[in-house]
């Protein structure tokens, strides 16, 4: 059996001019700046939980979302 995997979501927020994904369902309890206004999130369990990327309209083009090489699984009813 497989574990249920999170979905990836992406979350902007236009007050603070960020966009947080979130990579899974846990707390974040420990976070890490990796470059400037980029903070990694982990869970308990030291695992990836989410970026916080800061004034992510000056890095970013936030009018589109592009995706690439996505792996979609087809499911009967």
């Amino acid at each position: 059996m497989t574990p249920s995997l999170s979905a990836m979501k992406l979350n902007y927020f236009p007050e603070t001019d960020s966009l947080y994904i979130d990579l899974s369902e846990k707390p974040s309890v420990e976070s890490r700046e990796v470059s400037a206004g980029v903070v990694l999130d982990y869970d308990a369990e030291g695992n990836l939980a989410g970026i916080d990327i800061d004034h992510a309209s000056r890095k970013l083009d936030l009018r589109e979302l592009v995706t690439s090489h996505i792996p979609l699984e087809a499911t009967a009813d």
